[in-house]
């Protein structure tokens, strides 16, 4: 059965190298911190690699994230592959659960991670199943 959860997250990104440009792109590593709120409580942690081109609006990243908390009041922790890009504006994005990641009341967790940025404020939508 597929649950939909709701709610708001903030996140907090940090360099954790300096950048390496070459030919006019940029490789970048970030770390992520996020703070989930709504249907989904808790924290997520993880690391982004970026690659920014020269042409305005251009870009792609990879992460990978550990999410810890409490889904719809079943607690545990669960992985998030993130994979983006941006072709002169018009994004691409694939957040998904990595199979078998789950731990806790959470484990066998699946399901797509979609987010919403309105007004600098950012909004998810997780669709996910779990085994009964």
């Amino acid at each position: 059965m597929t649950s939909i959860a709701k709610g708001s997250f903030q996140v907090d990104v940090k360099p954790q190298s300096s950048p390496n440009e070459q030919s006019g792109v940029t490789l970048g590593r970030m770390s992520l911190n996020k703070t989930f709120a709504g249907d989904l409580v808790g924290t997520g942690a993880g690391e982004m690699l970026t690659a920014l081109t020269p042409v305005q609006g251009s870009a792609g990243y990879v992460a990978i994230e550990r999410v810890t908390g409490s889904l719809q009041g079943r607690t545990g922790s669960f992985v998030f592959q993130h994979t983006g890009t941006l072709d002169r504006g018009a994004q691409q994005l694939s957040i998904a659960v990595v199979p078998d990641s789950g731990t806790g009341e959470l484990a066998g967790i699946g399901g797509r991670f979609k987010l919403n940025i309105v007004d600098g404020q950012h909004f998810y939508e997780f669709e996910y199943r779990l085994a009964p």
